[in-house]
């Protein structure tokens, strides 16, 4: 790195760490002080983050930018190397937006506000850490880094039985980070050269076993994260305890982080084991999406319904990854970006709704449009976005996946169609379940254990607010896609280039196993196997 230039990304990751850790510092008793200052923090530094990209990025290239390698503990060979690329960056700034409004959509919080916001901006500090990281082993640091705040935010913060929600979210992430290292470690450790840098991790040659192993260990790993079927089930219970501005960070930016590092690990640093397990990737997501929206629709607790929406949303992910073409792998992106945006919202109304009623259980509620019309509203554009309904960004994220699996030409034509019904099933479901989920809070007579405050009922001019600033995204998307695809499409063909590049290599290598014995549904497309094979002969 050229060393007059001021080292964006590192300012960016440790203004939010410094800042907390200034918190006690602060000479305050009732918290007003510390929320004020949290505020601005996370406002400064998603400000730095827009200016840095605004003036220093170049959306048409591919190659890592804002690049900055510095030896941190060289006996340990730990560098701290940090860029950002078109995958990252969307990412980055979806997080600088949700952490930005959490932490003002907690403006009500007096139970230890210091501690509070420390882990917020903590937190905050990890998550871009975990977007940027360079080196293996600072990517597992930012990873682990990351789960204890998140812990100490729902044991502390949360609801009834937060403590067990608390528990059962850091066995499963700490447990699927083992083998993080593990798989990380084979790696690093392959090979004449030991290194931890992720670039030179994608360029070693591993042998074919373990190669599979260590891409198995990194699909656990983030599939607890994104999450994957049967790993989701930490999900449900976190997010039903968690606070409003909790499930806006799980929802908007903790699952981002399984299918940022399922496509910059599995798929970038090991495309040959990819053409194994991409036809699971494929009936995972398909397994999400039908049994998430059916998980949905039995749920009668709010929060708990939007969480295995979420789970059936990443499902789509899923397939966008394994389509092995370019509008699939742009479509899993624009999917996690859309997502993002789309839960925090409706995570965020559903707090605004409990801080109403003092309850989160639908049979609960109804008749809550005539008093709260505006919530009413905002619940609506939000369901409507989750729903994909045209004209929002939910919709042209799932149309891109569905088009790049069915265009994709590596798949036989009875896997496409079967791959493309039974997730057309669950598109099919989530409206049911979602317009239901209206239904029952906002429509019928109001429940008589329902006990409204008249007094501030509906929405304040700061929730409508927080609100806007996620709906107006999702709405500008909809209806123009090129506001976040051009923030990546670049990087979008060279993955798909990147993965596909192998697929004649191992079709030629083992033609007779490759789906055949191990997935007989999928097969490669014969003609375009021959045709690349023939074109290196």
């Amino acid at each position: 790195m050229n060393a007059i230039e001021f080292p964006w990304l590192t300012a960016i990751i440790f203004l939010p760490l410094v800042a907390a850790l200034a918190i006690p510092l602060i000479p305050d008793k009732e918290g007003t002080t510390v929320r004020w200052y949290g505020l601005g923090v996370a406002i400064a530094d998603f400000a730095l983050m827009i200016y840095a990209f605004w003036y220093k990025y170049d959306f048409q290239t591919s190659r890592l930018q804002l690049v900055e390698n510095y030896p941190w503990v060289p006996q340990l060979g730990l560098h701290w190397a940090v860029g950002v690329d078109g995958l990252s960056m969307p990412l980055l700034l979806l997080t600088g937006l949700i952490n930005t409004l959490a932490i003002f959509a907690a403006w009500k919080v007096t139970i230890k506000p210091r501690l509070f916001y420390g882990l917020m901006l903590a937190m905050y500090s990890a998550q871009l850490g975990v977007f940027v990281a360079q080196d293996l082993l600072l990517f597992f640091l930012m990873w682990e880094i990351e789960l204890v705040p998140v812990y100490l935010l729902i044991s502390i913060w949360g609801g009834q039985n937060r403590r067990y929600a608390a528990t059962k979210f850091i066995l499963y992430t700490a447990a699927a980070s083992i083998f993080i290292l593990i798989a990380g470690f084979a790696m690093a450790f392959s090979g004449d050269t030991v290194t931890f840098d992720m670039a030179a991790l994608g360029m070693k040659e591993y042998p074919k076993t373990l190669e599979l192993l260590v891409y198995a260990g990194f699909l656990i790993a983030f599939g607890v994260k994104l999450p994957i079927f049967p790993l989701h089930t930490w999900l449900p219970d976190a997010h039903g305890e968690a606070s409003a501005p909790g499930s806006m960070i799980l929802a908007g930016v903790l699952l981002k982080m399984g299918g940022y590092a399922l496509i910059r690990f599995n798929v970038e640093m090991l495309p040959n084991a990819h053409v194994t397990f991409a036809p699971v990737l494929a009936v995972l997501g398909v397994v999400n999406i039908v049994y998430g929206a059916c998980c949905a629709f039995a749920q009668t607790n709010l929060k708990r319904r939007l969480a295995y929406s979420s789970i059936a949303h990443m499902g789509f992910v899923l397939i966008g990854i394994a389509s092995y073409t370019e509008l699939g792998i742009s479509g899993a992106v624009l999917q996690m970006v859309s997502h993002g945006l789309i839960a925090a919202s409706l995570f965020f109304l559903s707090g605004v709704t409990y801080d109403r009623t003092h309850t989160l259980m639908m049979d609960k509620m109804g008749g809550m449009a005539k008093v709260m019309p505006k919530t009413f509203a905002l619940f609506t554009i939000g369901s409507m976005a989750s729903l994909a309904l045209p004209g929002m960004s939910g919709f042209v994220g799932e149309l891109m996946v569905f088009l790049g699996i069915a265009t994709s030409d590596v798949y036989s034509s009875s896997f496409k169609v079967v791959v493309v019904l039974l997730s057309a099933v669950g598109v099919i479901l989530t409206p049911i379940y979602l317009l239901s989920m209206l239904r029952q809070v906002f429509y019928g007579e109001q429940s008589e254990e329902l006990h409204l405050d008249a007094v501030i009922s509906d929405v304040k001019p700061r929730e409508i607010f927080i609100t806007a600033c996620l709906l107006l995204p999702i709405i500008g998307i909809g209806f123009y896609p090129k506001l976040a695809t051009q923030t990546y499409d670049v990087k979008a063909v060279e993955l798909a280039a990147h993965a596909r590049q192998v697929l004649p290599v191992v079709a030629h290598q083992q033609p007779s196993s490759l789906y055949s014995r191990i997935f007989s549904a999928p097969t490669l497309a014969n003609s375009q196997v021959e045709s690349s094979i023939n074109i290196s002969e």
